[in-house]
This record gives structure tokens, C-alpha cells and sequence, in this order.
């Protein structure tokens, strides 16, 4: 029997309308349909009321409770029927294939997970001194993941999806880790992941890069401050997830630092060298100020939860 896909978008704000809109048709036009569309809009009435207007066809859901991503989130699971749940980003646009690349992978019944990559749409263009090796600042996929598809820790939250028995196993995204609004923290998406893994160690959570997205980036996310505020929170983030989850909330990132970042400042200095362009330069210095900034934030996260 085949699965039915419910694709879950959550949203906040009317700025975003837009990004709405374009998420919602690129789910309309996937080759493998979704057997619903559900919006949820996190504590604003009137956007609530326009796309209930505007988007007829989606089922509309005014979540009203708790502030934030992982609340939102699960009020959209629990509206939801589908046999696997998929989440998409109001900023972001499936590809045609996307559904139908996510449902191949629960042809193994051992899959409770599967994601696939977000690329990143820059608004202004990718700055020269952004590294790939830090897409995850703008909610992307980054230098360090697999190429093909592989098992993984953990999935982005802008392209992923769960079989709909995950969350009555292990309970929804936990409201203590996440993004509220704007605030640029995340996270809960590692959290449920690593939750699922520890308490049904069986289950394989799958990466599959053929199911694409592209997220937008807004200019303002293109630069130093945010580049700075994200990675500080991102380390807070981390912290909030080895409180709840213990030593595995930092498996991924151990490899990533020893290996990946390393790997990425001496690439940046050869092109230093070979093209005399200081844009590589800059690459190989933000790897090393978004490591500190991100060991900044973890630090400070133990430190105000009252561990080490």
C-alpha cells in the first residue's frame, strides 16, 4: 500500500506572504502529490484568516498556544493524517521530485526519518567570504554532509519528514529547544532526532540529496552580524540538546570540527595563494571566528544551565 504524505508548513508573520505562496505551490505541483497541505500560523490571527482566504485549498491551522517552531510543529502533526509527515519552510521551494524522492526511502521499513538537501538561495548573491562549510547559518545544507544518500544523526528541519508512528513513540518537537520568531536558535529538529535514535536505536534516519529545496536568504542573513549572532546561538542551541540528550547531542559536530573545518581553512588558503583574492582569505577566517563564536555560545549555554 502506498503511504500517504502529509506536508506540514509553519509560519508566523506576514512578511513572509510571499515565501508562503511560492512554498504552497511548489507543494501543488509535486509529481507525487501530498494527500494534504497544512499551514500552521503560530499565534497571528490575521494571517490565519488570509490564508484560509487566500489558500482555500490548504487545511489552515491558528495555532494559539505556546510561542514557537516546535509547538507550531507539532500542532501541524497533530492535524495532520498522513502516514508520513513531511515538513517544508514557508521560505523555501520543494522541487517537483521532492515528495517522491522523501517516500522512496520508507521502502525500507526500518526508516522512520528521511531529509534531503537545502540549497541555498541567496538573495544578493553568496557573499565571498561566506563558507560553504557554514550554510547551516542560513538553514542549509553544508560542506561535511553526505553526497549521496546515507544513514545520518540528524535531519534539517527546512526538508524532512517522519513516519506518523515516530511521534506517538517518542512524543512531538520539545518546546524547551528552538526558534521563536526571529530569534536565531534551532536545533529541535537534532533533538527529536536524537531522541528517536537513543529510545528505538533500530530506526535509520536516511539523508537523500536528491530530494531538494531551495531556501531563500535574505540579505540580512548575508552578513557579519547575523553570520556572528547564529553561529553564538547555534553553540546555545547545542548546549540546550546535550542538557536534554547527553554526549550525543555533539557526536556530528566532534567529526565536523576535526575534520571538516580544517579541511575548509586550508582549502581557503590555497585559493588565497593561487588566486591572490582576499574573499579566500576571508573564507578560512570566518570558519575560524564561526567556530569560536559557536564554542562561545555552547560555553555559555553549560554554563547558565549549571553544568560543564
Amino acid at each position: 500500500m502506498s503511504l500517504r504524505a502529509s506536508v506540514v508548513v509553519c509560519t508566523y508573520s506576514e512578511r513572509r506572504w510571499h515565501d508562503l505562496v511560492a512554498a504552497v505551490h511548489s507543494l501543488r505541483t509535486q509529481r507525487v502529490e501530498p494527500a494534504e497541505i497544512v499551514v500552521v500560523v503560530d499565534n497571528n490571527a490575521a494571517l490565519a484568516e488570509r490564508v484560509r482566504r487566500e489558500l482555500p485549498d490548504v487545511v489552515a491551522v491558528s495555532h494559539g498556544g505556546r510561542r514557537g517552531l516546535s509547538a507550531a510543529r507539532n500542532a501541524g502533526v497533530a492535524a495532520s493524517f498522513g502516514d508520513v509527515i513531511a515538513f517544508l519552510d514557508d521560505d523555501a521551494v520543494a522541487d517537483e521530485e521532492w515528495l517522491a524522492s522523501l517516500l522512496r526511502c520508507y521502502d525500507d521499513p526500518r526508516v522512520g526519518a528521511a531529509g534531503g538537501s537545502v540549497d541555498a538561495a541567496w538573495d544578493g548573491g553568496r557573499p565571498g567570504w561566506f563558507p560553504q562549510e557554514f550554510d547551516w547559518v542560513v538553514g542549509c545544507s553544508y560542506r561535511g554532509l553526505p553526497t549521496s544518500a546515507a544513514t545520518i544523526r540528524n535531519l534539517i528541519g527546512a526538508n524532512m519528514s517522519f513516519r506518523r508512528g515516530v511521534f506517538a513513540t517518542v512524543g512531538g518537537f520539545s518546546v524547551d529547544v528552538g526558534r521563536v520568531g526571529d530569534r536565531p536558535v534551532g536545533c529541535e529538529e537534532t533533538e527529536l532526532c536524537i531522541r528517536l535514535r537513543q529510545r528505538c536505536p533500530e530506526t535509520l534516519l536516511v539523508y537523500e540529496p536528491r530530494a531538494r529545496v531551495a531556501h531563500r536568504v535574505p540579505e540580512a542573513r548575508a552578513r557579519v552580524g547575523y553570520f556572528a549572532r547564529r553561529c553564538f546561538s547555534e553553540g546555545l542551541s547545542k548546549a540546550a540538546v546535550v542538557a536534554l540528550r547527553g554526549g550525543a547531542g555533539l557526536q556530528s559536530e566532534r567529526m565536523y570540527v576535526r575534520r571538516v573545518l580544517p579541511a575548509g581553512v586550508a582549502a581557503a588558503a590555497r585559493d588565497a595563494v593561487a588566486s591572490r583574492r582576499a574573499s579566500s582569505l576571508g573564507r578560512g577566517g570566518a570558519i575560524v571566528f564561526g567556530l569560536a563564536a559557536t564554542s562561545a555560545g555552547y560555553a555559555f549555554g553549560r554554563i547558565r544551565s549549571g553544568t560543564s
